[in-house]
């Protein structure tokens, strides 16, 4: 029987979104459907999630948590959706993506299109040769912590479908079943695995850090990517200024910045007399230190400060 529909939904978008989360592979989810076992009924599957998709009654199954070891010690805990989940989900990214890259700045660097961690690592370069001093910050638990309400107001100003907005709130609240199969409901945060969640976290965090930071600290040069950020300073002082103030800015949007990967860092490099502990960092897989460098034409050695890949 064919439902009403309630919602006007191009098929087309879920063939789109079909073969987006093939190209990216990925596990089956608690349904233990993989992407070769969907696609042997395609055409029928997918008619099934555009029918309850349009007529309102599509709901999301617990997405399966699976747990991944942290550079830093520790597990990480990923959210796998079930691939018709997936599916449902890029379909509103592929609508409603487009509508928040308009407002997105451009020293947001993470899960965006045309955008990418080298491009990032290029412009933190240049701006260590210009400002001595970085503040390299870290939200902690972030995709486990975003505030629903506050995400959701965000999502209501750029939201131009209603169906957009329904499935959205649906998947923020969907539960997550336990690696011992326990299930539990949400009250915050979005999966860290969801095809929906980078989309949500860049303008959750465009709000609580990038338009900020650009509105009250308009000379502060900064780059993001995902919850990693770095802000570049003038001096000691105006970084140790800023820090505080940011400390504020996310404890106020319900977040809280890492106190171990949270650092103020002095880019040491000739020329640069100050005398400070901290002088390196690591940014997206390089680590930014002094190095030493030779003159083009003189062959005079001189110390810089440059990333190569880290030994992590």
């Amino acid at each position: 029987m064919v439902k009403k529909r309630q919602f006007d939904i191009s098929k087309q978008l879920f063939v789109q979104a079909y073969h987006m989360v093939k190209a990216n592979a990925g596990a089956a989810g608690i349904d233990k459907v993989s992407i070769d076992i969907f696609a042997k009924d395609l055409k029928n599957n997918l008619y099934k999630l555009w029918n309850r998709m349009s007529s309102g009654s599509y709901f999301p199954p617990a997405v399966k948590a699976v747990e991944i070891p942290k550079k830093s010690g520790g597990k990480r805990v990923l959210g796998i959706p079930t691939v018709g989940d997936r599916i449902c989900q890029a379909v509103v990214k592929l609508s409603f993506e487009p509508e928040v890259e308009k407002i997105f700045l451009n020293d947001s660097y993470g899960y965006r299109p045309n955008k990418s961690a080298l491009e990032a690592i290029g412009v933190t370069r240049q701006r260590c040769f210009k400002y001595p001093w970085v503040i390299e910050f870290d939200i902690k638990a972030f995709f486990d912590n975003i505030p629903h309400n506050l995400l959701i107001k965000a999502v209501e100003k750029h939201s131009k479908r209603k169906w957009e907005l329904l499935y959205i709130k649906r998947w923020l609240k969907a539960d997550m079943q336990r690696t011992n199969g326990k299930v539990v409901g949400r009250e915050c945060g979005t999966p860290q695995g969801g095809v929906i969640s980078p989309v949500l976290s860049n303008l959750f965090l465009h709000y609580t850090f990038d338009a900020w930071v650009t509105k009250h600290y308009p000379t502060i040069k900064w780059c993001r990517y995902a919850d990693d950020g770095l802000l570049h300073c003038r001096s000691q002082h105006e970084a140790i200024r800023l820090l505080a103030s940011l400390k504020q800015r996310f404890s106020d949007c319900g977040l809280e910045l890492h106190p171990d990967k949270t650092q103020i860092v002095y880019c040491k490099m000739s020329g640069r007399k100050e005398n400070y502990p901290i002088k390196s960092f690591d940014f997206l897989g390089f680590t930014f230190r002094s190095r030493t460098g030779k003159k083009s034409g003189s062959g005079k050695l001189f110390t810089t400060f440059t990333p190569a890949a880290s030994k992590t």
